[in-house]
């Protein structure tokens, strides 16, 4: 635990004027960041007597090794800076939002050239519309199912576009009317931009002028006698209002605004959000977050304001945003949020009418939601905990291990041999520290030199870090230390001060390894001989679940309904499933390998001009170099380069689908995005000799 006074800026140091601060730890990875009007004044605040500090706080600044800080014009500059190094280093202390990517919304793909509604999750795309987000993907598709009667818009895929394109007949929706057919030209490109531009008005609360141009149609068809029209425009009318009916008017004024409330305890926030267009809920979604500083109700909501509208432009920001509290200060928020949308935006807090009562409702929901997620999350905590005090009993641990490595081996046969590290923190997986490994220090199979090639190299890299941070403790001097992309020692590099975590530079409490007796003495092995001694080494073994240790006889066998026993199962399955997709990777691009990829200089759209002007790599090979000079793009020293790398790799015998025992002939249609045939069915009938 640092003493803050030890890294305490000295008097005068501090500018008074707007800024954003950065706090550090020992091995110079942000921790902590903040904004403030004053940075004197806002830095002094961490800097006097612990015991008057909030408990959060007092471990973030006991925690942190150094601060250091950046000045700014303006406090908007400064919390358009805050947000940006947020999103940077994921500080550890920062407000945790549990990400809400995984919400299905309506997309209308305004950047291709025939705009296509479909529905999207994740990141937002430059170019497209959005409309939500939806709590469920079936609303969405309802809704769409009912407006493509009136908006006939493509909602096919690329394959299928091009597909009906290429052979003149529409699919299924153009033949019902559900789609305008731009595949088969009985619209054009404009035509159906200007179907899919209506589409999004509509979508955007722009109801009624679409509903009164349709009633005005069908009267005056009426009047001229065309029933079918008439009869038709009455169903489309109908068809909209079903719509409209799925999104009941909450406002009157169709208003466009956004309404957030914040339910919270003194551990955690729930926060919860309306969006409606035209006075009608257009979406909601919702996250909780872990209350990892000391923070009031109004900096939830500016952090809640900076996760919403961060990444967002235009009229993705509505004209109202109605919060419970108003950040302090709040004009720097609202001019923020005035840049993104280009122009005002009233932040504010609803105080009487249908505004006030809407809020309460979103009040409501994040109760809920604060209230569910606690009740999911005390039974999964209380499981997690009694399974790692479980492992550390077992295998007399210091302490519960709350960072575990798990590593396998997988290869087909002895070929493509593989590893795998997956990560797993307070007894959850933590996906963005995997990491794969190829096995470069021998050839053929052999799992206990691979478990120790890939144990040295992990924590090689690891006792690399510590020397770049300074971290050695026992006076060893790790001279010349860095690490090539294979996990070998080459030199020293440059000592990386950007703050963001190290591939390698958190140790783990236990080290377990998929396997028995010879693999944990390897891997024991490995760490003994870079000097590596308090980190624990055990591994499973798969024919019962034995737990063996290093140096012992007999394993430690837990108890099958042992949730320590789960954990580790659950960690040396996902070891085994990411290993055994990287194998398969590797595999695959082996089978799909070319001749034309040893061709120096020669790139995929060349390749692919080759074998789209010869039909086959049977037939390229057998070309001369005068007719292989004819494709575009390739001259004739390149030519004969092309006939060198064909005549080297030329067949001895026919290919053979060693499933059925027929001999392959290279046929354009069997050919594989290398232009080497594909024969199906014998890789995945040996999938089960994996390892």
């Amino acid at each position: 635990m640092a003493d803050p006074s030890s890294y305490r800026p000295k008097p005068g140091e501090i500018p008074d004027s707007p800024g954003v601060y950065r706090f550090r730890d020992e091995h110079r990875r942000v921790i902590y960041v903040g904004k403030a009007k004053s940075l004197r004044q806002r830095l002094a605040n961490y800097f006097q007597d612990l015991a008057g500090l909030h408990p959060r706080t007092r471990s973030m600044v006991t925690t942190a090794a150094s601060v250091e800080w950046t000045v700014v014009s303006t406090e908007v500059e400064a919390l358009q800076l805050e947000y940006s190094w947020i999103k940077e280093y994921d500080p550890r202390f920062n407000v945790k939002y549990r990400d809400d990517k995984s919400y299905p919304y309506l997309a209308v793909t305004m950047n291709e050239e025939y705009p296509r509604v479909q529905v999207m999750r994740g990141h937002k795309k430059k170019g497209v519309r959005y409309f939500g987000p939806y709590a469920h993907a079936w609303a969405i598709r309802d809704t769409v199912d009912l407006l493509l009667r009136v908006f006939p818009v493509r909602t096919c895929s690329a394959g299928v576009f091009k597909n009906a394109a290429r052979t003149g007949r529409p699919c299924l929706l153009g033949y019902i009317g559900k789609c305008s057919a731009p595949c088969v030209d009985r619209v054009s490109a404009e035509e159906h931009r200007e179907l899919a531009e209506e589409f999004c008005d509509f979508m955007t609360g722009r109801t009624n002028t679409y509903i009164r141009r349709l009633e005005k149609q069908m009267a005056e068809a009426a009047d001229d006698m065309e029933y079918e029209r008439a009869a038709r425009l009455r169903d489309d009318i109908g068809a909209l209002k079903k719509a409209m009916e799925k999104s009941a008017v909450v406002l009157a004024d169709a208003t466009d605004a956004d309404l957030i409330a914040v339910a919270e305890d003194e551990l955690e926030a729930a926060v919860q959000i309306f969006h409606v267009r035209g006075g009608r809920v257009r979406g909601q979604r919702g996250w909780v977050t872990d209350k990892v500083e000391e923070i009031t109700t109004g900096a939830l909501v500016e952090h809640a304001l900076q996760q919403l509208y961060g990444e967002e432009r235009g009229d993705a920001v509505p004209k109202e945003v109605l919060v419970p509290a108003l950040p302090d200060p709040v004009e720097p928020v609202q001019e923020w949020l005035a840049g993104r949308r280009g122009s005002g935006v009233s932040l504010r807090i609803p105080q009487r009418g249908d505004k006030k009562a809407l809020m309460e409702t979103v009040q409501r929901n994040a109760q809920q939601a604060l209230v569910l997620h606690k009740t999911k999350r005390a039974s999964d905590l209380t499981t997690r905990s009694r399974a790692l005090e479980e492992i550390a009993d077992a295998l007399d641990l210091d302490s519960a291990p709350l960072r575990i490595e798990c590593y396998d081996i997988s290869h087909l046969q002895g070929d493509d041999v593989v590893a795998s590290m997956v990560v797993f923190e307070d007894g959850l997986a933590r996906k963005s520290e995997y990491r794969r490994f190829q096995i470069k220090g021998f050839a053929g199979q052999d799992d206990v030199r691979s478990m120790h090639e890939v144990i040295t190299r992990r924590f090689r890299r690891y006792l690399a870090e510590k020397e770049k941070t300074g971290e050695w403790t026992d006076g060893e001097s790790a001279e010349a230390l860095e690490i090539d992309r294979h996990g070998e020692i080459v030199g020293t590099g440059p000592t990386e001060d950007d703050g963001r975590p190290k591939k390698f530079a958190y140790p783990p409490q236990l080290v377990v390894v998929d396997g028995g007796a010879p693999q944990v003495a390897a891997a024991r092995r490995a760490m003994d001989e870079l000097g590596i001694d308090d980190i624990a080494v055990c591994g499973l073994a798969k024919r019962l679940e034995e737990v063996w240790l290093p140096g012992d006889d007999d394993p430690v066998v837990l108890p099958r309904t042992s949730e320590g026993l789960y954990l580790l199962q659950r960690v040396r399955d996902e070891a085994h499933r990411f290993a055994i997709s990287y194998q398969r990777t590797k595999r695959s691009k082996r089978f799909r390998s070319s001749p034309l990829d040893d061709v120096p200089g020669l790139g995929d759209t060349r390749k692919q001009a080759l074998l789209k002007h010869f039909g086959s790599l049977k037939k390229l090979r057998s070309a001369t170099i005068d007719q292989i000079c004819e494709v575009p793009g390739i001259g004739r020293k390149t030519a004969e380069t092309i006939a060198v790398a064909l005549a080297r790799s030329a067949p001895a015998a026919p290919a053979v689908n060693t499933a059925t025992g027929e001999i392959m002939e290279e046929e354009p249609g069997t050919m594989g995005s290398s232009g080497e045939p594909v024969t199906t069915g014998a890789p995945d009938e040996r999938r089960g000799q994996e390892t």
